[in-house]
């Protein structure tokens, strides 16, 4: 503990703690004044939720979450707050109250913060933290998969989809670690090294030379279906630390020519074949999605490129397909046949692949029609024929279906309508009341 008396006219708060700024030149100094609980602290990035009061070292106060009501929350670390609470908050537990005693280049510096705060002015927190946990880096901000940074890394950029990584990385489940290894391999790729889908959306998320640890639910573990390879049961919740220990970014599509992208489309395409071979269809679904992704919107084509990347979008688009298909998603199924079809209007593929993920949507209408423009288009085509026959059973079973089902509506409705009628013809008769005399004369109404 450090204590310093400020020789200043109308101070009343004595600038005394401990030390706590990393260059240890008195910029922040800490006391605590009430302990807090358990042995674990905030890390960069979590989001901590804290009440508080500041008041200048004369005691005037200029600001109170307690006076709102309302607990102030921010991400540690981010320079969203002063650098007083970034440095102050890291070192609390919960349930801990102290002081922070905040010089003015951990403020707000020469400036102050006009009316309340003037110029090179020190300032005097009492914090209390109440909880904290960490960032949630899914896109549906769906709790999948919650980051707590160990250690900073550097810089602003982030490895995106086809970088080239280099990782160390620890996966455990209740406590038991599974999986450690120093790997180097392309983002969109850690299917076939054995990695969940979880493990790339966190990669995405770093910075170089940070450490950090990952919490990733089942829909970004190994699912359902959970993994044999590591003894992973179903639906389990997963523990990942992983260091980033050096990427190089893939090239984004404003960053490629006309010539690059086609060359980059065709790899993908190769690259996609090979994952669906081997029966890795979410990964060649994120090839192919590159491939129109890069193509899709390319304005810049020589005639003699456009028929280049035609057939590389049709056979993405068909592929794409293919892949939804084969993981009993139909729904992005037709729209990639819709697309295929915007550039073939005939196409064998498209039609029959649409009529097949129709059959999985149960229209079986819409499905029929393509197999009948197939089977008229391309009459050497068996299957269409026999989806054709399949359309039609499933067309008259639900028609049977139907029938029955309008059958007993009715049914209930005409049962309906003469429980009304009945109800009513009692209605209109007589009430059966008599009149009765009593002792004194008068008539009173009893039941018949």
């Amino acid at each position: 503990m450090t204590a310093e008396e400020v020789v200043s006219e109308g101070c009343s708060i004595p600038v005394e703690g401990e030390d706590i700024t990393p260059k240890k030149d008195g910029g922040v100094l800490k006391m605590v004044k009430k302990e807090g609980t358990g042995t674990e602290l905030p890390m960069t990035g979590d989001k901590v939720f804290v009440h508080y009061v500041g008041t200048l070292l004369d005691g005037t106060q200029f600001d109170s979450s307690r006076d709102r009501g309302e607990k102030f929350s921010f991400e540690l670390g981010k320079g969203q707050v002063i650098k007083a609470w970034d440095i102050g908050v890291a070192t609390m537990k919960v349930g801990e109250i102290c002081q922070l005693i905040c010089k003015p280049e951990y403020a707000y510096g020469a400036a102050g913060s006009p009316p309340k705060i003037p110029p090179n002015a020190t300032l005097v927190f009492q914090v209390e933290l109440f909880e904290f946990h960490g960032e949630d880096i899914t896109d549906e901000e769906d709790g999948g998969i919650i980051r707590r940074i160990i250690t900073k890394g550097e810089g602003y950029t982030k490895p995106n989809e086809s970088a080239s990584v280099e990782v160390w990385l620890e996966g455990s489940h209740e406590e038991r670690v599974f999986d450690e290894r120093e790997l180097k391999f392309e983002v969109g790729e850690g299917e076939s090294l054995g990695l969940p889908p979880g493990v790339e959306k966190a990669l995405q998320s770093m910075e170089q030379g940070e450490e950090a640890l990952f919490t990733i639910k089942p829909k970004y573990g190994f699912g359902t279906a959970g993994s044999d390879k590591f003894n992973i049961p179903p639906n389990a919740t997963l523990q990942y630390k992983i260091k980033l220990k050096a990427f190089e970014k893939a090239k984004e599509s404003w960053e490629m020519n006309t010539v690059e992208k086609l060359e980059q489309s065709a790899i993908d395409k190769e690259k996609g074949t090979q994952y669906f071979k081997e029966g890795k269809y979410k990964q060649a679904s994120m090839q192919y999605k590159r491939i129109v992704s890069w193509l899709e919107h390319e304005s810049s084509l020589q005639p003699e490129d456009e028929e280049k990347a035609k057939a590389l979008r049709l056979a993405a688009h068909l592929n794409l397909a293919m892949c939804y298909l084969k993981l009993q998603e139909p729904n992005p199924a037709v729209e990639n046949c819709d697309k295929a079809l915007e550039l073939d209007a005939n196409n064998e593929k498209a039609l029959f692949r649409r009529g097949e993920a129709l059959v999985g949507m149960k229209e079986f209408d819409r499905a029929r029609a393509d197999f009948q423009r197939v089977s008229q288009l391309y009459p050497a085509n068996k299957a269409a024929k026999s989806q054709i026959v399949l359309c039609q059973k499933h067309i008259k079973e639900q028609h049977e279906k139907d029938k029955r089902l309008y059958a007993n509506m009715f049914q209930k409705f005409a049962e309906r309508d003469a429980k009304e009628a009945e109800q009513e013809k009692e209605e209109k008769k007589p009430n059966g009341s008599a009149m009765e005399i009593d002792e004194n004369g008068a008539q009173e109404q009893t039941a018949a």
